[in-house]
């Protein structure tokens, strides 16, 4: 299930950020207005929870946050934040989906595909992408090794793969909240939850300049403020990595 870990390993290794604070707190207070949709207690509301955890992490101001779910929840008006995912190729075949949280589809596309074709890729239909993903829960925590392994397991886990000294736990759609927290309560470090897609075949890159195009491709995706998260399907040879 390497498929959500090797674009993310490779935006860690890099350091790849937004390029203004700002940005991120836009992300991630689109991210909790698009939760606050399915209910305003993140008690209530796991998808809430994990969009609030994340911007704690982030150190994103309580004022802020609290206004994200106002404003999902309809309690401050204005035009609606809403969900939309956009797919497309990128160089070398590799497939893209982009997840968008925003409150103005007419600014959120043109962006969008202005990104594909300046770094050779192109948007496809609805559906010509995503059919190729399948969507996971995702737990990134500390450690590794079969005893963590059995624990994820039994807390109703599917996969785990171990990076580094950290291991990522895949489960369920409907079981990611019950994992996660199963796996805090035994005392095993949470360092973040999420839903994903994970690709179900990788396409494997082996040339230096398409490795060098797709990930300049989603580098751009990624700083746009109204896209919340990008998944593909690219396996970028480990000895390309540091050439990028």
């Amino acid at each position: 299930m390497s498929g959500h870990s090797k674009w993310s390993t490779i935006k860690r290794q890099k350091g790849a950020k937004d390029a203004a604070r700002g940005a991120v707190f836009t992300k991630l207070g689109n991210a909790i207005a698009v939760a606050a949709r399915g209910g305003a207690d993140p008690e209530m509301n796991f998808t809430l929870r994990l969009a609030i955890d994340k911007a704690k992490a982030a150190n994103m101001p309580l004022a802020n946050i609290e206004r994200s779910i106002d404003r999902g929840s309809g309690r401050l008006g204005g035009e609606q934040i809403q969900e939309v995912l956009y797919e497309g190729y990128g160089p070398g075949g590799a497939a893209i989906i982009v997840e968008c949280a925003t409150d103005n589809l007419n600014r959120t596309y043109p962006e969008v595909k202005l990104a594909f074709s300046k770094h050779g890729g192109n948007m496809a239909e609805k559906g010509a992408v995503a059919f190729q993903f399948d969507q996971k829960g995702m737990i990134r925590v500390k450690g590794k090794g079969d005893d963590l392994m059995l624990q994820a397991i039994d807390a109703g886990a599917e996969d785990m793969e171990e990076e580094d000294d950290e291991s990522v736990i895949y489960t369920g759609p409907k079981n990611l909240a019950k994992v996660r927290d199963t796996l805090r309560e035994a005392g095993v470090e949470i360092l973040e939850a999420e839903l994903t897609f994970v690709a179900n075949n990788m396409v494997a890159i082996t040339d230096q300049e398409t490795a060098g195009k797709v990930v300049r491709l989603m580098h751009a995706l990624e700083v746009i403020d109204d896209v919340s998260a990008t998944h593909t399907n690219f396996d970028i040879a480990e000895e390309l990595h540091n050439t990028l």
